[in-house]
């Protein structure tokens, strides 16, 4: 099982919170927790809200991680697509996916963000 370097770790952490202060504002603070080949994404909210985002696995390839959405429903991460519709993709398009999904608002510098915002589809979550 890989395990995530350290250089590798702090360099996720930066890049996943200068791209939540691009494009997600209403994240307060974005905190990014490891474990084995798992780094797990949670956010605290302008609103005084704290919620679970997402799971990336790490593959070896730091341009490519392995995406889970958070299913507040079941408790769990669920391997999902980004709007790719691969299984993998950039830590960017993570962040983006999940918070298009359980922010249900798209950012207010959608030009700025690698997608348009997806149409809402249980595919994504299912």
């Amino acid at each position: 099982m890989l395990s995530i370097p350290n250089l590798i770790r702090w360099s996720l952490t930066d890049c996943l919170t200068a791209r939540a202060r691009e494009c997600w504002p209403q994240i307060y603070n974005l905190a990014v927790r490891f474990r084995n080949p798992y780094a797990y994404v949670d956010a605290d909210l302008t609103g005084g809200d704290s919620i679970k985002l997402c799971r990336l696995r790490y593959t070896g390839d730091v341009n490519v991680w392995g995406f889970s959405i958070w299913r507040a429903s079941h408790d769990d991460y669920r391997e999902s697509s980004l709007p790719t519709g691969r299984t993998s993709g950039t830590p960017e398009d993570a962040l983006d996916t999940a918070c298009w999904f359980l922010l249900y608002e798209p950012p207010p510098t959608m030009n700025q963000c690698l997608y348009p915002l997806p149409p809402k589809s249980t595919t994504f979550l299912a």
